[in-house]
């Protein structure tokens, strides 16, 4: 079965940004995202279709788009 989470670190490479990066992006809202036990993931296909849309800021977490 394929993971459907991925870890910061993971979509950093994924996007070819830093770690920090995407932490900054998780704190001021701009990409969706989810905590588990206090780790931030997040889920491939609402990351997939964050970006289809283009990566606008005004996003819900992943609580809210269920």
């Amino acid at each position: 079965m394929e993971k459907i989470t991925v870890t910061v670190n993971e979509l950093a490479i994924l996007l070819g940004v830093s770690n920090t990066t995407i932490y900054t992006m998780t704190r001021k809202g701009e990409i969706p995202y989810a905590r588990l036990r206090g780790k931030i993931i997040f889920h491939k296909p609402t990351i997939e279709n964050w970006l289809i849309n283009g990566a606008t800021k005004n996003n819900k977490t992943v609580e809210e788009v269920k």
